[in-house]
């Protein structure tokens, strides 16, 4: 009789499969990169989505190219923005810009923290930051995937989660979202209020 791995390795299995679909190691042109600079005419696809409101933060580690590491759940008492992305997501790479510039203006109010799910890790995620003037962004990466397990196994890029200074969930988007927009600065600075 053939054992079956436990289920949730087979669910961060199938959740690392499916994130590495782009993640083959071709050229950033081959898998369809967009350039960060070309939000343009885009019509960005994500909604705020409030339905698991109140799900604490992941207790997952995130490592930086230095070998830095961080506790996600050890971030609490400052509200949290966690965007995870990747290298070869179009929609990952269109909102990074808008996302730096959420992170200037907010500043210590609001921590945004980028974490690639690139497999490759430094060696992918280094280039694009060198490539681009991200000001505010950090460099966290996540290669094993261990939060798209986290986040239900088939976490679709990009996924961006803001959590209170509690570590509590607020809303998500899942998908590409105008960062920028007016009423997207009202929804976290509302939900940062109702915070303190």
């Amino acid at each position: 009789m053939l054992k079956l791995p436990f289920p949730s390795l087979i669910l961060a299995s199938l959740a690392a499969c499916a994130l590495a679909g782009c993640d083959t190691g071709a050229d950033d042109a081959a898998q369809g990169t967009a350039d960060a600079g070309s939000i343009g005419e885009h019509s960005f696809i994500g909604t705020l989505d409030r339905s698991l409101a109140g799900e604490s933060m992941p207790e997952v580690e995130v490592v930086d190219p230095s070998g830095t590491r961080l506790a996600l759940h050890e971030t609490a008492e400052t509200p949290v923005l966690l965007n995870l992305w990747a290298t070869w997501c179009a929609p990952c790479i269109r909102e990074m810009p808008l996302l730096d510039e959420l992170a200037g203006e907010m500043g210590d109010d609001l921590r945004v923290i980028t974490v690639s799910m690139d497999l490759r890790g430094a060696e992918v995620v280094e280039p694009f930051f060198e490539q681009r003037d991200f000001q505010h962004l950090p460099r966290w990466m996540d290669p094993q995937n261990v939060l798209a397990a986290e986040f239900g196994g088939g976490a679709v890029l990009p996924l961006t989660v803001l959590y209170d200074a509690q570590g509590r969930e607020v809303f998500r988007v899942i998908g590409d979202y105008d960062w920028a927009s007016e009423d997207t600065r009202a929804a976290i600075v509302e939900s940062l209020a109702q915070g303190d």
